[in-house]
C-alpha cells in the first residue's frame, strides 16, 4: 500500500514542500526512513508508532518505508511526525486519504497521539497557500 502526504520544512525564514510518501509490503517487520533526515526525524519512527498504537490505529505490516522527498535536502525536526503517522494509517487501510492532497501537514506527536505545536509555522503555512 502506498500513501504520498505533503508537508513543509523551514529553512531560514523560507519554507519549502516536502512530500511524505509511505510504502508499506511484504517482508520483515521494519521501518526505514530515507531522504536525509536529521536525527529528530529518525527517531520520529519511535514517537509515530506509539502514537499511532495509543490513538487506537494499527500499524502497517511488514517492511514500511518512509520517503522524504526532495532527497537532497536535509530534514530536520519532529514537525514531520503528523504527515509520517497520517502516511502509515493510510497504509494500514484505516484512513481515507484522498483528500489529503490539498493540504500540508505538520506537527509534532505525544506518545499518547496528541499534537504538540512545532517552530516555523507561518512560513510554513505560506508555503502551503502558494502549493495548494
Amino acid at each position: 500500500m502506498f500513501a504520498k502526504i505533503y508537508s513543509a520544512a523551514v529553512f531560514g525564514v523560507d519554507a519549502y514542500e516536502v512530500e511524505i510518501e509511505v510504502n508499506s509490503a511484504g517482508g520483515l517487520p521494519a521501518i526505514v526512513v530515507v531522504g536525509l533526515p536529521d536525527a529528530a526525524v529518525k527517531e520520529s519512527k519511535d514517537r509515530v508508532t506509539t502514537a499511532v498504537s495509543n490513538s487506537g490505529y494499527y500499524w502497517p505490516r511488514g517492511r514500511t518505508t518512509v520517503n522524504l522527498a526532495p532527497a537532497d535536502i536535509k530534514k530536520e525536526g519532529p514537525s514531520f511526525d503528523l504527515p509520517i503517522a497520517l502516511g502509515m494509517i493510510a497504509c494500514s487501510q484505516e484512513a481515507d486519504t484522498t483528500e489529503f492532497s490539498d493540504y500540508s501537514f505538520v506537527g509534532e506527536l505525544a506518545l499518547n497521539g496528541a499534537v504538540r505545536a512545532v517552530k516555523g509555522v507561518l512560513p510554513v503555512a505560506i508555503e502551503a497557500r502558494r502549493r495548494r
